[in-house]
């Protein structure tokens, strides 16, 4: 209790720092803005609104607190064609989720954004011809999420941010906090807050920042580095709750809706619908969601493309006598230069 306590009072001091010192005006300034990209299938399928009901490894992105409930081991990948195929964006994301006894749960989790091959061209050589270059951005946390009692749970992210270019770089750190509050008489009514991506600011350097420029007293040429500016991470407070209507043992309804506070974007409110029904052989899932934020209905104001209708689902079939079962999830999102398809496969190895 006294580590909830603290980390309670750690989310309220950050969140009073990085939020509200940000407004609209600010959108743009801020860097590694891929942190903000839900790269997992059945969370993102229903407009990431259940915040305060995601279980396991992906509860890294939206709450980590949600780790806590995760199994014995958990093993998920996905792969998703970012912005639609026009864009030829690759978003890759893998991750294990262990639980160590009574301790908790730990998680590790890798997420990787492929630009593909960009064709190098200068001043001399407008049309290229001299060969491309890969930009990419990855990210790699190290989670910690622990149940305090039967209805508290809380957790935390260590990530390390990495963005590159041919020759120039940027690497950075930042945390993420959460914290569930579970009641009902059957455990059906949650709350959340979570605080993610604070961090110091990241910087660019490298030797593309360099340059050769001649000495006119010496007419010798002199090696010359250009500055970076800084820039900060997309700090972003989230509060969300769901409702579960259980009609039978294997039927649930999940209704969810949560408030993202950005410091360097519009705020967007997160609202979706989830069913799943069980059966002896399998389990199935469907779900659909929708994210507002000012502007989306008018092409000239939408200023991102992480709004509007999304939908999916996921099949589970169980293997061995352990309770391990194997899941296929997919997710679609709609975006300006088309649609958003996230596939992604889940095994849950159980004791």
């Amino acid at each position: 209790m006294k580590f909830f306590k603290k980390t309670i009072l750690i989310i309220a001091v950050l969140s009073s720092c990085s939020v509200w010192a940000g407004n609209e005006d600010r959108a743009g300034s801020a860097g590694a803005t891929d942190l903000l990209i839900n790269p997992w299938a059945r969370s993102s399928a229903w407009g990431s609104a259940g915040l305060s009901s995601v279980n396991g490894l992906e509860a890294v992105f939206l709450n980590v607190a949600g780790l806590a409930y995760a199994d014995q081991t958990e093993v998920q990948f996905c792969r998703t064609n970012w912005m639609g195929n026009i864009s030829g964006i690759g978003l890759n994301s893998a991750g294990l989720a262990q639980r160590v006894g009574e301790a908790g749960v730990l998680g590790i989790s890798f997420v990787s954004l492929n630009y593909g091959d960009i064709e190098i061209t200068t001043t001399a050589l407008p049309e290229g011809g001299i060969g491309y270059f890969n930009p990419s951005s990855t990210n790699f946390t190290v989670s910690y999420a622990k149940k305090f009692s039967s209805s508290i749970s809380g957790g935390m992210n260590l990530k390390v941010v990495s963005q590159s270019i041919s020759n120039v770089s940027a690497q950075g750190v930042a945390i993420d906090a959460g914290i569930r509050y579970v009641t009902g008489d059957q455990d059906n009514i949650k709350f959340a807050i979570s605080l993610k991506n604070v961090g110091p600011p990241m910087s660019y350097s490298g030797d593309g920042l360099s340059l050769d420029m001649l000495n006119p007293s010496t007419s010798l040429a002199i090696g010359m580095v250009q500055r970076s500016s800084s820039f900060e991470m997309p700090s972003q407070l989230s509060i969300g709750t769901s409702y579960d209507f259980i009609f039978s043992e294997n039927s649930v309804l999940t209704a969810a809706g949560s408030f993202s506070a950005n410091s360097f974007s519009r705020d967007q409110f997160h609202g979706g619908l989830k069913w799943k029904v069980k059966t002896d052989k399998a389990s199935f899932g469907l779900m659909g969601g929708f994210v507002y934020e000012q502007g989306i209905f008018n092409a000239d104001e939408m200023a991102t493309a992480l709004s509007g209708p999304c939908g999916g689902f996921s099949f589970e079939f169980p293997f061995g006598d352990s309770g391990s079962n194997i899941g296929i999830n997919y997710a679609y999102r709609q975006s300006v230069l088309g649609g958003i398809h996230t596939v992604g496969g889940r095994i849950n190895i159980g004791n």
